[in-house]
């Protein structure tokens, strides 16, 4: 299953405990068609049916199933650049 470092657990967290956002937002990961595997992070306000949900350290994280399969052993980090744009990244677990 995806795991969460910690900057991407307390960046998740920064983004769905904004004013007015459900409790159960979160952030999406959605796999995109193409030769090579892609991927898409939005913000959600819950998970669609079929999703894997990924909870860790109060982040919550809703997997499309067909994203899921392939980020099995995968960890996501992130990070703020300089000028504030959050960047996501996927690692190899282990």
């Amino acid at each position: 299953m995806l795991t969460l470092t910690e900057n991407a657990s307390a960046i998740v967290n920064e983004i769905t405990s904004q004013p007015g956002v459900a409790e159960t937002a979160g952030l999406r990961i959605t796999s995109e068609p193409g030769p090579e595997p892609a991927f898409a992070i939005s913000a959600a306000q819950e998970g669609a049916p079929g999703d894997q949900v990924v909870e860790q350290a109060g982040a919550t994280v809703y997997v499309e199933e067909s994203a899921a399969v392939l980020l099995e052993d995968k960890i996501l980090d992130a990070a703020v650049d300089p000028t504030g744009k959050v960047e996501f990244a996927l690692a190899l677990q282990g």
